[in-house]
């Protein structure tokens, strides 16, 4: 069943659940009023960690925010029509721009990002008030704090434009239901939260493993500098993390998805899952099959011998277009795309996070946020937007190199552009950066009104089952913001 909690009531309560030391792998056992709470250092960083568990629910097959709406609403990735199983399908609706502000997944994406902040928040209206053990601890957690407000602001401002902007713990009604803060307000808050993060985060070596870096926070601060055209600012931030020793590509591309390599020197910030029972595996790549399948089927793509037939729908399969994307020769594409034949059919389906486990939908499969190799096509790019192509060169041919593929070289600014563009969708494929890089360049109107003409007039190429296509009016005005969730405007007059 479908449960949908307004983001008021999430902030209202004031309350954090609280969890062991060892926040990515074990879970919430209690929940403790404020008051009660914060009153060590334990507390706080027992409060982080609870602070990290609503990514989780951001990436989840339940969830669908970060897939369904980065990938599924570009070119990158489209769904698999069952007409035998014609239950509401928000998906179906993110993928057609069917969007309204009831979409579930809209809802889930707007709520879990609230409740980091709500979480962050707590943390950074007490934590000043407690004396700790160690003082550099007290500095890590802030930083924690600020790092991940900041990411869910981002997560916010990019999907949504405008949202309540809320920097303090909401002790009333009144305090809940704040107006909308401009974009630009938000993103005069994002640069503040990621200012005080960098300075207060270790280095990843000297950081727990899984938790939010310096690294981390520059890459982020990069990120936002993308999207604002601070070419510049983001080329500085890059440089330090670049030279900072404390990354690198991995030799094969295979590798940077292996479960032996979670938390890699390639690996930026990632959300972390555990194999098992505890509640914090990942399933989200079962959904991603390209539905119904009998169970040899799904044991075939997951190697579980008990594996359960799977026959609803299926998402996030790869368009045609992506598939053509791939240059003769490149690496990637047989580690990130496969195939499997329904009904004499031959369907393609995500290869690259598919790692052993030994019950359905039980993985440790983490979801990564940011990878060295996308550092490095930021850099390409920043440079680039400032007129010097040749200086784009080596980052861009990294990349390249380790896919297999031949440096590009003489190319003028146009050029090299696309060449980076073309880049980061075979390199980040599925890692749910599509919408937003078709977006914050300014091509997710003319590139998603092509898309949809292409699957309106050959729907059997886009897995419709013939017979069968997409709505008529499906394409027929491109979002590039969505709708505030329905439930949170019954929730907020100011809405």
């Amino acid at each position: 069943m479908k449960k949908i909690i307004g983001i008021i009531t999430l902030i209202a309560t004031g309350i954090f659940t609280s969890c062991t030391d060892d926040f990515l792998q074990l879970p919430p056992e209690d929940s403790l009023s404020q008051a009660v709470f914060f009153e060590t250092q334990s507390d706080f960083e027992q409060a982080v960690n609870a602070a990290y568990v609503p990514l989780r629910d951001l990436q989840e097959v339940q969830g669908q925010g970060a897939w369904a709406m980065g990938e599924m609403t570009s070119d990158n990735t489209y769904y698999k029509y069952n007409p035998n199983y014609r239950a509401v399908q928000d998906g179906e609706s993110m993928a057609d721009f069917y969007v309204n502000n009831g979409n579930g997944i809209l809802t889930n994406k707007y709520t879990s990002n609230y409740l980091i902040i709500a979480r962050a928040n707590q943390i950074l209206a007490l934590i000043d008030e407690v004396e700790f053990e160690d003082n550099n601890v007290k500095d890590n957690v802030k930083g924690q704090a600020y790092f991940l407000r900041a990411l869910a602001y981002f997560d916010l401002v990019q999907y949504f434009g405008a949202v309540p902007l809320h920097l303090v713990p909401v002790t009333g009604r009144d305090d809940a239901a704040l107006p909308l803060s401009t974009q630009e307000e938000i993103y005069t808050q994002i640069l503040s939260d990621l200012g005080e993060a960098v300075d207060l985060l270790p280095l990843k070596s000297s950081q727990e493993e899984g938790r939010a870096t310096r690294g981390s926070a520059q890459m982020l601060l990069a990120n936002v500098h993308m999207v604002q055209e601070s070419w510049g600012s983001a080329e500085s931030v890059l440089s330090d993390l670049i030279t900072s020793d404390e990354y690198d590509l991995l030799a094969d591309y295979a590798n940077v998805f292996d479960l032996n390599n979670k938390n890699s020197i390639e690996s930026i910030f990632e959300v972390q899952f555990l194999e098992g029972t505890e509640g914090f595996a990942s399933s989200f790549m079962y959904e991603w099959l390209p539905m119904p399948l009998t169970a040899e089927q799904v044991a075939l793509v997951s190697g579980v011998p008990n594996s359960q037939a799977s026959n609803v729908e299926g998402f996030n399969i790869p368009t045609p277009d992506l598939l053509e994307s791939y240059e003769d020769g490149d690496l990637r594409k047989s580690v990130s795309v496969d195939s499997i034949e329904v009904d004499g059919t031959y369907f393609p389906y995500i290869d690259k996070f598919w790692q052993p486990h030994s019950n359905p939908g039980l993985t440790g499969v983490n979801m990564p946020i940011y990878r060295y190799s996308e550092a490095l096509l930021f850099m390409a790019e920043a440079v680039n937007e400032q007129n010097r192509p040749g200086d784009a060169e080596p980052y861009l041919n990294a990349v390249r190199d380790r896919a297999g593929l031949a440096p590009l070289t003489g190319l003028n600014q146009t050029e090299m552009r696309q060449a980076i563009m073309d880049e980061r969708r075979v390199e980040l494929a599925f890692e749910n950066k599509r919408w937003l890089d078709l977006v914050r360049t300014g091509t997710a109107q003319s590139v998603m009104t092509a898309f949809g003409d292409r699957v309106k007039a050959n729907p059997q190429d886009y897995y419709f089952p013939e017979g069968f296509g997409p709505p008529a009016a499906a394409f027929t005005t491109i979002y590039e913001l969505f709708p505030l969730p329905a439930s949170e405007a019954l929730l907020n007059p100011n809405f």
